[in-house]
């Protein structure tokens, strides 16, 4: 008995042991892989500054400190690290950000930069260059028609579909997806006990976010919804493996959805996009189309005084990058355009971004 008692106790230590080598491993796959990631796109960035003319910033961001090369790659350092915490504490699946073709990375890198010159010309001429007069009226509002980031077609055209991810892992230095992944901490908590639950992310673009989702959540019921129809073109694609997936043109201040039929929504990095009124409807709408006791889940940009350091980038991104509303939207009490119907639950940093989720009462009040 008590030599089969040792055994059963060493091979319980060599079990520790080996999973103990087996987590350092794929911690230290994890870190090479974000760190090749980072370097490839914050690389980028920085071409993409050298061969681009710099935007003068307005009077009122002049002479303010802003956070340098240094502290941004700090910052997404930290970003990172808090991913893999989560991915090691099982809360989400780890990335699939490495598995595509280093060809086809070659080829969007190619199609960024040669985008780029027209990019920058936007950039640099007057307001009328950031507009896209050729879309129609009847089927998109005003707001909508511009080129956001000065992107060519704005949201309007295959070829943006198709470059969109990429110019803004750019933009972000290689940080987006991981930003964009913490919102899948809050999802899981929002998700339990629930074994029916339907989900809507408004506001969907590519599907970047639906595939997380499906990847973490195969068989939950998701329906996507967005204005350009190439988008969600893109986003079927990244969908097709997975079934009880719907996709929806339409507009997220007319949500073509019934009261009370979702019990979460997800939105990302769709509020400083929105006018001011046109914020306060989509508000009411997710309130709307949302379950008593159901969860909101908005990432979107840091707002003035989440991180002071930051303040001065903020005050400048919407010149730099043609983001029209995106100075009233950081200065929005998001606590106050959610209420009364949802009142707020949970909130966290991640870089650049920022994850807070809300729940609507049980009569669409306080809770």
């Amino acid at each position: 008995m008590a030599g089969a008692a040792r055994l059963c106790k060493s091979g319980a230590q060599l079990c520790i042991l080996l999973a103990v080598v087996a987590s350092t491993l794929e911690k230290l796959a994890f870190d090479a892989a974000q760190a090749a990631r980072i370097g490839w796109f914050f690389s980028q960035k920085m071409l993409a500054a050298r061969f681009s003319r710099p935007v003068p910033p307005p009077p009122h961001v002049r002479g303010r400190t802003m956070p340098d090369r240094q502290r941004l790659l700090a910052d997404t350092r930290r970003l990172i690290e808090m991913d893999w915490e989560n991915i090691a504490a099982g809360l989400y699946a780890p990335p699939e950000d490495l598995r595509g073709s280093p060809l086809e990375g070659l080829r969007r890198a190619v199609d960024f930069f040669a985008d780029l010159p027209a990019t920058d010309a936007r950039r640099h001429s007057g307001p009328e260059a950031a507009r896209l007069p050729e879309a129609d009226p009847e089927r998109y509002p005003a707001y909508y028609r511009r080129k956001f980031h000065f992107q060519s077609d704005g949201y309007l055209s295959e070829a943006s579909a198709e470059r969109y991810d990429y110019q803004v892992e750019v933009l972000f230095g290689g940080a987006a997806a991981p930003m964009r992944r913490q919102a899948l901490v809050p999802l899981r908590e929002a998700l339990q006990g629930r074994t029916q639950a339907r989900l809507l992310d408004v506001a969907c673009g590519t599907g970047a976010f639906l595939r997380e989702i499906k990847r973490n959540y195969p068989r939950l019921s998701v329906a996507g919804l967005d204005l350009s129809a190439p988008y969600l073109g893109v986003a079927a694609r990244r969908l097709t493996e997975w079934s009880r997936v719907e996709l929806v043109e339409g507009t997220a201040e007319a949500m073509p959805f019934g009261d009370a039929e979702f019990d979460v929504v997800t939105c990302v990095y769709l509020f400083h996009e929105l006018p001011p009124r046109v914020r306060q409807t989509v508000a009411a709408e997710i309130a709307r189309v949302l379950k008593p006791g159901g969860r909101l889940i908005l990432v979107d940009s840091l707002q003035t005084g989440d991180e002071p350091d930051y303040d001065a980038m903020l005050d400048y991104f919407p010149v730099a990058v043609h983001e029209p509303y995106y100075a009233s939207y950081i200065r929005t009490d998001l606590d106050q355009l959610f209420a009364p119907a949802l009142q707020p639950h949970s909130r966290a940093l991640a870089y650049f971004s920022k994850i807070v989720s809300y729940r609507r009462g049980a009569e669409g009040g306080a809770n």
